[in-house]
């Protein structure tokens, strides 16, 4: 399903002021009950709810506090681009989830309200954008990580050679076996 975004009004169009076109793409899935959830971030699923009109930020898969933090920058960014409202904001019925309510649009003086879904998933759209550097960031550290114990440099690791044999290594000597509250019992060979 395609949804086009337009932000501005027949007005501005029809007085010849260019507007600038912002095309941008979301992996984004309608359900059934007619939510939008969209899908493109690494730590969250955002979900828009028009028939309650309300966003609500989901965890992925493992709950954490860069969840919470891509939560609250969510809705940090969407309160000061006027979408959602301040003091709606607040912890969800589902565990690590966060909701605010859309902030309701003013009724232009020629007739029927905007509908906030739109500004909504531009705000998204938006968010994601200045997140991506971050998240991308993120993958190459952890890609970098797993490099760096999975395949190690020659200053960082030695050969297996031969390790000579001996009857005693370490800090266990063998023949003492310990028991729960009783003396070590030392057994010869």
């Amino acid at each position: 399903m395609s949804i086009s975004v337009l932000v501005g009004d027949d007005a501005i169009k029809k007085s010849g002021t260019k507007l600038k076109d912002y095309k941008f793409s979301l992996d984004m899935r309608q359900t059934l009950g007619g939510d939008y959830v969209v899908y493109d971030h690494p730590d969250i699923d955002i979900v828009i709810m028009p028939k309650m009109k309300k966003i609500v930020a989901f965890p992925k898969d493992r709950i954490s506090d860069l969840t919470y933090d891509t939560e609250s920058r969510l809705f940090d960014y969407l309160t000061k681009k006027g979408i959602v409202a301040r003091d709606s904001i607040q912890g969800g019925n589902v565990y690590a989830s966060l909701q605010g309510l859309l902030e309701e649009p003013k009724a232009p003086a020629e007739g029927d309200a905007m509908d906030p879904i739109q500004p909504a998933l531009f705000g998204i759209a938006k968010f994601i954008e200045e997140e991506r550097p971050r998240f991308e960031y993120m993958k190459k550290m952890e890609e970098e990580e797993e490099d760096y114990f999975t395949e190690p440099t020659e200053d960082n690791s030695t050969g297996l050679g031969e390790v000579p044999h001996a009857r005693e290594k370490g800090t266990i000597r063998p023949g003492i076996y310990y028991q729960s509250y009783m003396h070590n019992r030392y057994y010869r060979r």
